[in-house]
């Protein structure tokens, strides 16, 4: 006999591994970030899971793209990033747009 999952538990186990992934994976990442570096992932995650051009990471940070580029840079090596193309960014790991919502959801802070 074949048993499919109804909608409840595969719900109640996909909320248990984004527990899981938030409190070790990605948690573990984000806390290697300066809070500017956190900045720049929150902006990206503000754009969608990417990539994007780096001037619109900028144009939602409201700094210019000079401005940018040295977070871009440590972001890279810090292997939280990396660039498809001239110019562009995503994310390194899968899904880690939607926890930076999760991290810092009252992002911008007020007067931001």
């Amino acid at each position: 006999m074949t048993r499919t999952l109804q909608g409840a538990p595969s719900v109640s186990a996909s909320g248990k591994a984004t527990a899981a992934l938030d409190a070790g994976f990605f948690r573990v990442r984000f806390d290697r970030l300066t809070p500017r570096e956190q900045d720049y992932l929150r902006a990206m995650a503000e754009l969608g899971p990417g990539p994007h051009r780096s001037g619109e990471v900028a144009a939602k940070l409201g700094i210019p793209v000079t401005s940018a580029g040295p977070l871009r840079t440590g972001l890279i090596r810090k292997g939280m990033i990396w660039s498809p193309a001239h110019g562009e960014t995503a994310f390194t790991v899968p899904m880690f747009d939607r926890y930076m919502f999760r991290a810092m959801p009252d992002w911008p802070p007020a007067g931001g």
